[in-house]
């Protein structure tokens, strides 16, 4: 016998008490809501003690094609599903609710078609472990209890998911659900959580009110109700039950303290999470600009990275000083680089807004054009459908039909004129837009590329001299005219001028390439950003939008013309 139907004699009074108080107390428990956790209440006092469904009687099933058209046929012409695979051949993507209960499926798979899914079910099954739901992302009602599922996981994708059902599985951690911040109701009952600190998780889901956490090991402590009503407060029931005024009053008063902290630390880590979202807000504006990491020392520190011979070479009497002297100017240089490309982002970007904008006004008006010119030729349609029912004569019809047939075509003529000529309108738009866009870009690059330049003569610069320390320190090292002690790795430098000039300029040739990299870098990626936009506007929007206009068009006067077709007239009898 179907459990829906054999626990239904196991339902207590005061079972049923509270689902009724809860159908009529006028909150905003719903309906559905009420029904599910009426249908838990009888499944709950069914299993007296915490049982999971074993697959050793029968053969575990297996998600396929041929269980889900099953499935999909079961659930009748009244429900959904059923309706739209006896109207048509089964399309998997616009099925909005799947019933996959009682099948003792071991996993959960081949769901990937459900993209329109907004409801499914999965209770009193085998499953261990949930996997195979991120490509339904529409999803807002889950049920997965009565299974032996042992963790939350794999649930990030279903950021629309406002009831989740877990109850009766072995869960003993609530976890993994952050991007869950829909969820209104949360049935985790009968599972294995034995810890009420792990409920303070909860407290993330702003808009959770009805939660059942019954049957677990930590329901037997004597504060278990207050404790989750003070850690819990955007809660309205709890277990089935309504929390009453007095119940609020208690926990807060009791746990007044503890919450006092807890706050301030959520606030605490709430600014610290909003500082870091800040920064990485500003870090991406700074990227689409070209100019991340060059509002400080980076770029010159990024330059003795991968210099072998730097840290060598720092040691020279006196370079110390030209090393400082050389990040202050440098660091100057590319900070100027980066408030340039700010601001040019911010003009790019304007000019982008400003072409769309311009393109959206020309579709306006080029479309209210044919919406005055189609309203006008309904009302022509309209009559000329009235005379048409009313004519006899054959030759009469014939000439009205005729009629009838070239007003529809001038109609074609005039929309598709009004097409070509926003066709025409937009690629204008579009060609004045490029070449500024162009204007834009190259200014940037050729202004970015003298920023560049007078870092590279710096360089240049500091390498001069920095080889003239390098051969008067040698000379002096020759004639043992050095106050200073020596590390050994730069004795090893000092053997000879060729060993010691080679070192220098391996050290120069390792910092322009770095310099040449980054000023690469910012060049290629600013034309590749204004050629991927006018591709993408050229083809797979201009482009696109004119095929489906005239696509549209063509349906339109067809369906026009079909229209008067399909009509039973008097005299084509």
């Amino acid at each position: 016998m179907n459990m829906h139907f054999s626990t239904l004699t196991t339902l207590t009074v005061s079972q049923y008490s509270v689902v009724q108080y809860c159908c009529l107390s006028g909150s905003n428990f719903d309906v559905a809501y009420s029904k599910r956790f009426s249908r838990v209440g009888f499944l709950k006092t069914h299993h007296c003690t915490k049982m999971s469904r074993l697959y050793d009687t029968v053969a575990p099933s297996v998600i396929d094609e041929k269980l889900l058209l099953k499935a999909i046929d079961e659930q009748g012409p009244k429900e959904e599903a059923g309706r739209i695979a006896k109207e048509e051949e089964t399309e998997f993507a616009d099925i909005i609710a799947l019933r996959l209960d009682f099948k003792n499926i071991l996993k959960i798979d081949n769901l990937w078609e459900f993209t329109s899914l907004v409801k499914l079910q999965l209770d009193n099954n085998i499953i261990e472990k949930i996997e195979g739901l991120d490509s339904l992302v529409n999803l807002v009602w889950l049920d997965l209890s009565f299974n032996n599922i042992e963790v939350i996981e794999n649930l990030d994708k279903l950021t629309k998911l406002e009831d989740l059902t877990l109850y009766n599985n072995r869960i003993s951690v609530i976890e993994n659900m952050d991007t869950l911040t829909r969820l209104h109701v949360l049935s985790i009952g009968n599972n294995n959580l034995s810890s009420l600190d792990n409920l303070i998780y909860l407290r993330k889901f702003k808009n959770l009110q009805t939660i059942n956490l019954s049957g677990n090991p930590f329901c037997d402590e004597a504060k278990y109700k207050l404790f989750v009503v003070a850690h819990i407060p955007s809660l309205v029931y709890l277990d089935f039950r309504l929390i009453d005024e007095n119940t609020k009053t208690a926990a807060k008063e009791q746990y007044r303290y503890a919450i006092e902290e807890l706050v301030a630390d959520e606030t605490s880590a709430e600014n610290k999470r909003l500082e870091l979202e800040a920064a990485e807000t500003e870090f991406n504006k700074q990227m689409a600009a070209y100019v991340e990491n060059l509002d400080g020392p980076q770029l010159f520190e990024s330059l003795f990275t991968d210099d072998p011979e730097a840290q060598k070479l720092a040691s020279l009497p006196g370079v110390d000083e030209l090393l400082n002297t050389y990040k202050e100017k440098m660091v100057a240089i590319c900070q100027q680089v980066f408030s340039f490309g700010l601001q040019e982002h911010e003009k790019r970007q304007k000019e982008v807004s400003e072409f769309y904008a311009c393109v959206e006004e020309a579709k306006k008006e080029n479309k209210e054009m044919g919406v005055t010119k189609i309203a006008d030729f309904d009302k022509y349609r309209k009559k000329c459908l009235a005379d048409l029912t009313l004519i006899s004569d054959s030759k009469v019809m014939d000439s009205k039909l005729g009629e009838y047939d070239e007003e529809t075509s001038k109609l074609w003529d005039i929309l598709m004129g009004y097409e070509l000529q926003l066709v025409d309108q937009l690629e204008d738009t579009i060609k004045d837009f490029e070449r500024s866009l162009a204007d834009m870009v190259s200014n940037f690059v050729e202004h970015v590329q003298g920023l560049i330049s007078q870092v590279r003569d710096l360089e240049n610069i500091h390498h001069e001299k920095v080889l003239e320390i390098a051969i008067s320190t040698l000379e002096k090292y020759v004639k043992n005219e050095l106050d200073d002690e020596l590390s050994e790795e730069l004795k090893m430098l000092l053997v000879d001028k060729d060993t010691i000039t080679s070192a220098v300029s391996a050290s120069h040739d390792v910092h322009l390439l770095k310099i040449d990299n980054r000023e690469d870098d910012i060049i290629q990626r600013a034309n590749g950003w204004m050629a991927s936009l006018m591709e993408r506007i050229h083809q797979e929007e201009e482009v696109v939008r004119n095929r489906d206009r005239v696509k549209e068009i063509n349906n339109f006067i067809d369906n026009l013309k079909e229209e008067v077709r399909n009509l039973e007239l008097p005299g084509m009898q």
